[in-house]
């Protein structure tokens, strides 16, 4: 009696279950070009990106604080100090020239009317008008054009 029912059984569950396919992929994208492939690509394109990016930033840095610590060896800093003093010395030569006057005694002297300098590529003239006391400065470079003018020394006083 048992194995009559059994056997009904097994007719009515076989008939009830469906059997599928089986599907097998790769679970990584790398492996195929199915789904996800082009992000993976261009995520592992960024990556390398960064990478590059972050090597030349860090050697540029690198470049950067090299030239720095050449900037302040104690060479350097005399260099900048004398250059500055040597320059000081010459802008106060020429604004004497521009604002010397003779003593009422000394009958010799003949102050300048104009003068002129060339520092670098740049060509400094200036001229004193002997009527009104105005003084031109122009400054001729590469860089371009200036001119100042300066009121009579006898508008103004320190």
């Amino acid at each position: 009696m048992n194995l009559p029912i059994l056997i009904i059984m097994l007719i009515f569950i076989g008939s009830l279950t469906h059997a599928s396919e089986l599907g097998w992929g790769f679970k990584s994208p790398a492996f195929h070009y199915g789904n996800g492939y082009s992000t993976h690509v261009l995520s592992v394109e960024q990556l390398q990106y960064n990478r590059r990016e972050d090597r030349r930033k860090d050697a540029e840095s690198a470049a950067r604080a090299a030239e720095r610590d050449g900037d302040n060896s104690i060479l350097s800093k005399f260099m900048r100090n004398l250059e500055s003093r040597i320059y000081a010395t010459m802008s106060k030569q020429l604004v004497d020239a521009m604002f010397a006057t003779c003593d009422a005694d000394d009958a010799e002297c003949v102050p300048p009317d104009s003068g002129s300098a060339n520092i670098e590529g740049a060509e400094i003239t200036w001229a004193k008008n002997s009527d009104t006391g105005e003084i031109t400065i122009i400054v001729d470079s590469e860089d371009g054009y200036t001119e100042i003018t300066i009121p009579g020394t006898g508008e103004f006083a320190f």
